[in-house]
């Protein structure tokens, strides 16, 4: 396993902070093709494997941003967020 305490204090944030932008990408993504299938009534099995699945990848990812600790989770927390919001953006949809 890496050894986070070798990295810069400064680089470790931003990695999670990238990290965390693919991270919710990801997450943003898989939520899409999950919204399609259960609307579309297509193989509800699949969505609920795709469900599993993403809230595995979120619960990983985030848990290793704690192993550089609380700065990194929060970086990691803010790459999920602006994620959402660029899906959120082009979806064209506007939310609360």
């Amino acid at each position: 396993m890496t050894d986070f305490a070798t990295l810069s204090p400064a680089l470790l944030p931003a990695l999670s902070f990238l990290g965390g932008l693919l991270l919710g990408y990801a997450y943003f993504r898989a939520l899409r093709l999950t919204v399609d299938l259960v609307v579309g009534g297509r193989a509800p099995l699949l969505g609920l494997a795709l469900t599993l699945v993403r809230v595995a990848m979120l619960g990983g990812g985030l848990f290793l941003a704690v192993l550089g600790g609380a700065w990194s989770l929060l970086a990691a927390l803010a790459g999920v967020l602006v994620a959402k919001r660029f899906a959120v953006l082009r979806t064209g949809k506007a939310v609360a």
